[in-house]
């Protein structure tokens, strides 16, 4: 599929910062997604081995799931891990990836920041900008904000809240287990992004499309 290239990969950690302070004016959180028209969503994700990146796109229909199309890429990682710049070292295998991807998904879900992020621009927003459709962030560990405290029941959610903006929400997707952190990457909002996770989370914690990239993103050769 083709990319809106916004930029070249090879930056300082001092030069990403001020490259995301200025690409999170254009990110777009506050637009509900038209969920009764999804048919495709992909699930993003990248394993790093070794000092090498493998990134997984998965597109699987929705609401029933069944794989349409698995693109993969492999690279040495350019990025040194710096909280907050996680996009910056997964960006330029996932430029490859999408760039191999044909198939042309409704809304992408990313293992990885939306909004809920310091600077709100997540790997879901950065690469939101560069997908120019929209996609939603699905973090499995807090990165940024507080919230309320949570029920254990399976659909229970709160807003996420940082420095008095509310930044995503705290979502439990299974009975009893950890919560998810979900934020709007690009071209979403917050009440459909959780609504969609949840739909796309029937049985684990993870929604079904990020689980399969996950696996696939694992699979280094």
């Amino acid at each position: 599929m083709d990319l809106v290239r916004r930029h070249d990969w090879d930056l300082t950690p001092a030069q990403a910062i001020a490259l995301q302070r200025q690409l999170a004016a254009e990110v777009v959180a506050d637009r509900p997604l038209a969920l009764d028209a999804v048919r495709l969503v992909a699930g993003v994700d990248v394993s790093v081995k070794n000092d090498r990146s493998h990134a997984a796109i998965v597109v699987a229909t929705y609401p029933d799931f069944r794989v349409v199309e698995t693109v993969t890429a492999l690279m040495p990682t350019p990025f040194p891990y710096v909280p907050g710049l996680l996009s910056f070292r997964e960006g330029p295998v996932l430029e490859e990836a999408f760039g191999r991807l044909q198939a042309e998904p409704d809304v992408f879900l990313f293992d990885g920041m939306g909004t809920a992020h310091p600077r709100r621009i997540g790997i879901a927003s950065h690469m939101g900008l560069w997908l120019q459709r929209p996609t939603i962030g699905v973090g499995k560990t807090r990165l940024c904000g507080r919230n309320a405290p949570l029920d254990e029941a399976k659909g229970a959610h709160q807003p996420l809240i940082d420095r008095a903006e509310t930044i995503g929400a705290v979502v439990r997707t299974r009975t009893g287990k950890h919560p998810l952190f979900i934020s709007p990457g690009h071209l979403a909002d917050i009440p459909t992004s959780v609504a969609l996770v949840l739909a796309c989370a029937p049985k684990f914690r993870l929604p079904e499309p990020i689980r399969l990239a996950h696996k696939a993103a694992g699979a280094f050769s």
